[in-house]
């Protein structure tokens, strides 16, 4: 008689981004460890970019990151492909390419079978592959919580850099993938339904959309993950000393996503994005509580937030003057 796998996500607190600490409470850990930039740190902690970028010639900078979380799906491949198309995202939002990556790993060795773990790291390679990325080694600890993910070092021409930072008045937002996986992750832990859309996106390398970035001449991106889009679009517009419009209807989202939220499968994590951005929020009458839950969602692995426009994705809001985010 086979032995059922045992559902990895039940091994987790919380699943994927949503696990990561609030943005308030991570800040006011960091707030003195800013400003310790010399003249070639190019992009380090003080705006909360993607990853760190350091000059090494003029016409080179090195880019570093690292992102490793919990089991967001219970299929132990999947969460391997998720897990590294998440952390190469940080090197694709800044406008670079990923040349080499790390495993990291945290594993209940007494808990669950090694021959999961190898499924994991399967399913890493074969999405770094994917980004002509080599895994060359990474390290591994003994821990009560399953973990994974990469450090992913990645390179790109200084001038060129997409940052927090850069946003101007007058561009649009545009927006490369469907919000909402977090809640339909969340929903996946407490039932076990399958969502094969969410995982399809959440696999989906930022490669392609950050190259159409470039040769639009964009500067100004990040990824949305585990902030949700509200949380990193106001980081955005705090950095640049801007404000944003974010039309609702516009923002794409996942199928399943308004039942869900409706059944109550909004994780901790957006709720808490949703407290830390709400002193900076205003909205329209119209737009509801359960859409402000989606804005906030958690995501994991999800598209890139870019201000300008590129072919074949939805504009969904607008730089302008001001401060804050307001939705309509």
């Amino acid at each position: 008689m086979d032995t059922p796998q045992p559902r990895l996500t039940e091994f987790a607190h919380g699943g994927g981004c949503a696990c990561k600490i609030p943005p308030g409470e991570l800040e006011e850990a960091v707030k003195g460890l800013t400003g310790q930039s010399g003249p070639d740190v190019l992009v380090g902690l003080d705006d909360g970019d993607d990853a760190s970028a350091v000059r090494v010639r003029d016409d080179l900078a090195v880019l570093s990151t690292a992102d490793f979380f919990t089991p967001v799906v219970d299929d132990a491949y999947d969460w391997g492909r998720i897990a590294a198309a998440n952390a190469l995202s940080d090197i694709y939002a800044m406008g670079g390419t990923p040349v080499t990556a790390i495993n990291l790993v945290g594993w209940p060795r007494e808990k669950l079978p090694m021959e999961l773990l190898t499924e994991v790291l399967r399913g890493g390679l074969d999405v770094a592959a994917q980004a002509n990325c080599p895994v060359a080694g990474g390290h591994s600890i003994d821990d009560p919580e399953p973990k994974y993910g990469m450090a992913v070092t990645g390179i790109a021409h200084p001038d060129e850099l997409m940052r927090n930072d850069a946003a101007e008045v007058g561009l649009p937002l545009t927006l490369t993938k469907p919000i909402g996986v977090g809640i339909l992750n969340n929903r996946h832990k407490r039932t076990g339904e399958y969502f094969a859309e969410a995982v399809a996106t959440m696999t989906e390398l930022n490669a392609d959309a950050a190259l159409a970035a470039l040769a639009a001449g964009v500067r100004a991106a990040t990824d949305v993950t585990g902030f949700g889009l509200l949380g990193h679009l106001f980081k955005m517009c705090r950095a640049s000393g801007v404000g944003a419009i974010i039309d609702a209807a516009a923002v794409p989202r996942l199928g399943g996503v308004d039942e869900s939220i409706a059944d109550g499968c909004v994780s901790g994590g957006t709720r808490r994005n949703l407290d830390w951005v709400r002193p900076n929020l205003t909205t329209d009458d119209s737009v509801t509580e359960d859409e402000l839950f989606l804005l906030a969602d958690a995501q994991t692995s999800g598209g890139l937030l870019i201000v300008g426009e590129i072919p074949g994705h939805p504009i969904i809001g607008e730089i302008v003057v001001g401060s804050g985010v307001h939705v309509r």
